[in-house]
């Protein structure tokens, strides 16, 4: 069962743009618009992701940055989301406004984070890829990949943990430690078909 309807995903698609375009012109970060719906008052994690068009998965990333767990309003976290995936990804330069017009936007809503449970050998076997999203924390490090990331790579659960122990700036075998902390979340994701164009919600399936 959907929690967030396609004419959601696709405002909040939209949304995102918007708040992209207008910062960029203007540098103000825009409200909430009269129109909308009121389920997306709800707090809730969302990611904002930003693609190359006509590029494969695996070089298209150009900025993604988001909330994991529900601090803001749905509707507000994609506004301050988009416009920190277009200019406060450390891994890229800021985007351009000449450059947006050649992006694809996906919008990830998330559920809440919850712990995976049991001892650290077994982890591989409480997640599932096609499904979840990662979260790894460890003393003062942490990182996050989102559920559609396994599946653009081909990776397997174990492959996964791995991968997420790296993007936390930790050893990728660090999932086997007792203190490290994994946590799971699954998330519904929308995406424009090409840049600016019609918005679809996007499957996940397993490889």
């Amino acid at each position: 069962m959907h929690k967030i309807k396609d004419e959601w995903g696709e405002f909040l698609v939209r949304l995102a743009r918007k708040a992209i375009e207008e910062y960029l012109n203007s540098g103000k970060e825009i409200e909430p618009p009269e129109d909308t719906p009121p389920e997306l008052w709800e707090k809730m994690g969302v990611f904002v992701t930003l693609n190359r068009a006509n590029a494969p998965p695996t070089q298209a990333l150009r900025g993604c940055i988001g909330f994991p767990y529900p601090i803001y309003p749905l509707v507000k976290a994609t506004i301050k989301a988009a416009i920190y995936a277009a200019v406060d990804d450390p891994r890229f330069p800021p985007v351009t406004l000449d450059e947006l017009k050649d992006l694809r936007i996906e919008v990830s809503v998330l559920t809440p984070p919850e712990p995976v449970e049991g001892p650290p050998h077994e982890r591989p076997k409480k997640i599932k890829v096609g499904r979840d999203g990662l979260i790894i924390k460890k003393g003062i490090y942490s990182g996050l990949l989102l559920p559609q990331v396994p599946i653009e790579w081909g990776w397997d659960e174990e492959e996964f943990l791995s991968e997420t122990c790296w993007k936390a700036g930790l050893p990728p075998d660090c999932w086997l430690d007792e203190d490290t902390e994994v946590y799971r979340f699954t998330a519904e994701i929308f995406e424009e078909e090409y840049p600016n164009g019609p918005v679809k919600r996007k499957p996940l399936h397993a490889p």
